[in-house]
């Protein structure tokens, strides 16, 4: 898939005004609504950024008062900047970072998580809003669940919080939707 040089409407004009009050590279690793929707053309509304890391982390601050919720920016635009507390992402998630609008910005470096890994990001909270994103992620992508599985017993579930076993059922039924709803769709 090509992406546009630049985010539609309202995240350009956004995103081009936090970029010019920027005075250094900002790195956002980000994931969500935000990387489910421009990245990889999923359907469905967000208002905000969510950011699992800022670089420099010095920037995290700078960052919430100038387009986090609240803020002026986020304010006239109606969207903000989320830098989320807790997350699991995959150990090795950074690794696979991808660049969204490369060089589109003068300070604003903006990198997403490949879909596997903003899908096992999700599952410690698994909300139904994250569980339609899966679908919706494993049937664009297609996902390759045994990469998936790979992935989820490699780098995520002796690295989360919570007791694994609980973890391995949401991934479990997860995994069972995936089949099921591909199965449903032929």
């Amino acid at each position: 898939m090509t992406l546009p040089a630049l985010p539609p409407s309202p995240w350009k004009e956004f995103l081009q005004a936090l970029d010019a009050q920027l005075t250094e590279t900002c790195v956002l690793k980000c994931f969500g609504g935000f990387a489910v929707t421009l990245a990889y053309g999923i359907s469905r509304t967000t208002q905000d950024i969510d950011v699992l890391d800022v670089a420099p982390h010095k920037m995290a601050g700078e960052l919430l008062n100038l387009a986090g919720k609240g803020s002026p920016l986020a304010i006239k635009h109606q969207i903000y900047i989320d830098i989320v507390g807790i997350a699991n992402p995959p150990y090795e998630y950074e690794s696979r970072l991808q660049p969204l609008y490369e060089r589109a910005f003068a300070h604003l470096v903006i990198r997403v998580m490949d879909p596997y890994d903003v899908a096992l990001t999700k599952l410690k909270r698994d909300s139904d809003k994250d569980f339609q994103d899966i679908l919706a992620l494993a049937e664009i992508v297609p996902f390759d669940l045994d990469l998936f599985e790979r992935r989820y017993i490699e780098e995520l579930r002796d690295n989360t919080t919570g007791a694994p076993d609980a973890n391995d059922s949401v991934f479990s039924r997860w995994k069972q939707s995936i089949l099921e709803h591909r199965a449903a769709n032929r």
